[in-house]
């Protein structure tokens, strides 16, 4: 199962109900169950004092979408929504948990389409070796950048411990998400900075955008925790699947470019079992066929419910 924030909370909730079972239970009960009731509260409140349940739960708990594995980071939605917010994302969208990439009665809680995927994936052998043998003979620096037809907007990382804010950003500043920039926005901004750059001139843009900066530090700054999930400290690697143009684009800022996975039917968004094949699956499978398995975590963007 998956746990969403109204969950955790329903979680301090009990600990506050077992406390309280724990001072006033009949003294029939053993000794050893109250201790036990007691241990378990006082967990929970220290848990809930530091901010940590929700990442500590999710390395504990197994999430459907991990393919049942532990995860080894939490992709948090709150987390991201604070920080599309602070960079002029409309309030009419929002990131959503994802909880199964198989069971469509565990995705019913997104509205559809959704706009992006963004994922959190550990750099395995298995997919480093293919994103070595894919980069390989890929030209660089990106020549796509600034050109008229570029077909997203994709930003080359060099911004250290930034890795889940440059994925939020190229999950909202390209396909049917543009449309919800708020006009004026530093959001705004940035796009139109963006667009007429090449691949350097672009990173040293965002990379002196005290906007972008001031955002994610604001970000950062709301507990240990939350800070841990914007970078790639502990290897994980922010990875955006996007939708645009009719295709599915994968967006992830320590590659040679932005990557086309293939062409997407009018009425297929990218939690549709196609984009799901082409994206995040293909990378689950790379692992499967060498014996492994992979640990992640998987956030959407849509419309807030």
């Amino acid at each position: 199962m998956g746990l969403n924030n109204s969950s955790c909370r329903s979680i301090h909730d009990a600990g506050d109900l077992i406390y309280d079972a724990g001072t006033y239970i009949s003294p029939s009960v053993p000794q050893k169950g109250v201790s036990f009731l007691k241990l378990l509260a006082n967990t929970l409140a220290y848990f809930k004092s530091t901010n940590r349940i929700l990442q500590t739960l999710h390395h504990l708990l197994p999430v459907d979408c991990q393919q049942n594995s532990t995860s080894s980071d939490f992709n948090n939605p709150d987390v991201m929504n604070q920080l599309a917010a602070k960079l002029g994302l409309s309030p009419e969208l929002q990131f959503y948990d994802v909880y199964s990439l198989d069971d469509p009665s565990q995705l019913t809680h997104i509205p559809r389409p959704a706009l992006a995927l963004l994922v959190i994936i550990p750099l395995t052998p298995a997919w480093d070796q293919s994103r070595k043998a894919e980069d390989a003979n890929k030209e660089e620096p990106y020549p796509g950048s600034g050109r008229p037809d570029e077909p997203v907007i994709w930003f080359k990382q060099t911004i250290g411990h930034a890795c889940g804010s440059i994925g939020l950003l190229h999950s909202v500043i390209n396909g049917p998400a543009v449309d919800f920039i708020t006009p004026g926005s530093d959001l705004e901004t940035i796009r139109n900075l963006a667009i007429p750059l090449d691949m350097n001139k672009r990173a040293k843009m965002l990379y002196n955008n005290e906007a972008f900066e001031v955002a994610h530090k604001s970000v950062e700054q709301t507990g240990e925790s939350d800070a841990n999930l914007m970078d790639e400290r502990d290897g994980g690697h922010f990875v955006s699947f996007v939708k645009s143009g009719g295709k599915l684009w994968e967006l992830e800022g320590s590659r040679k470019g932005p990557l086309e996975r293939g062409d997407l039917a009018e009425n297929e968004d990218v939690l549709s079992p196609r984009a799901l094949d082409m994206g995040i699956r293909r990378i689950i499978k790379l692992n499967a066929d060498e014996g492994g398995s992979l640990l992640f975590s998987c956030i959407a963007l849509a419309r807030k419910a």
